[in-house]
């Protein structure tokens, strides 16, 4: 399990991002406050307050596999 703050400002980043996570084989969770939602879940992560960090939570078996999304993902990692 790995945690780290992203930032998803546009509708396309939304739609990009789910692209990118959805072949992976683990869970990805996102919360924001006080809600949780499944980050494979376009109208989940519509839900959150877009205009503040959303925590990632990734879930897997294999860490090399979390380390690969990460990797994908980069663009939207923002530091803590």
């Amino acid at each position: 399990m790995k945690t780290v703050n992203i930032r998803l400002s546009t509708i396309a980043d939304v739609r990009e991002f789910v692209g990118d996570i959805a072949a992976f084989e683990g869970d990805v969770d996102l919360s924001s406050g006080r809600y949780v939602v499944d980050g494979k879940s376009i109208m989940g992560i519509f839900s959150l307050d877009l205009l503040s960090p959303i925590k990632l939570t990734a879930h897997a078996e294999d860490e090399k596999a979390i380390d690969k999304l990460l990797e994908k993902i980069a663009k939207y990692v923002i530091a803590e």
